[in-house]
């Protein structure tokens, strides 16, 4: 699984016009599963998300997590984290499809909101607008094959 973590302020998707996921302070993450993700994989980026200190303590240093702060998440599918980019035109094969991919994408929300955390989403497969304010800005990219 691979995602891209960006520090907001506030974050919102809307599908058509109308907003479907709103957070304010927290974390939009964009995130990608590929054909051979696992659910443990899912477990594995929940806990290093929820558990990422990129927030700013009182002596102004990046010290702490999304709970200390109470911040909530944005998820938001994002298959061309998979770009296979050796052409001008990439090819998407090593992303999930559907079948694999969307379980994994509810897991990883479901683990979120396990930890104790608000999870606002967009829509699997639509055609979202995602706008986002970002705080810092902070955006580290992560990938379960690294972690």
């Amino acid at each position: 699984m691979r995602a891209v973590i960006t520090r907001v302020s506030a974050a919102a998707v809307a599908i058509d016009g109308k907003t479907v996921g709103e957070i304010g302070k927290g974390f939009l993450v964009l995130l990608g599963v590929g054909a051979n993700d696992t659910p443990a994989q899912a477990e594995k980026l929940a806990d290093k998300v929820c558990g990422l200190r990129v927030f700013s303590d009182e002596a102004g240093k990046m010290n702490l997590n999304l709970a200390a702060v109470e911040g909530s998440l944005l998820v938001v599918s994002q298959f061309t984290l998979y770009a296979d980019t050796k052409s001008r035109r990439p090819g998407f094969t090593q992303a999930a499809p559907p079948s694999v991919a969307v379980p994994l994408y509810e897991q990883f929300m479901d683990l979120c909101r396990a930890r104790g955390f608000r999870v606002e989403h967009g829509q699997f497969g639509a055609d979202m607008a995602v706008s986002s304010v970002n705080d810092g800005p902070v955006t580290i990219w992560m990938d379960t094959d690294n972690l």
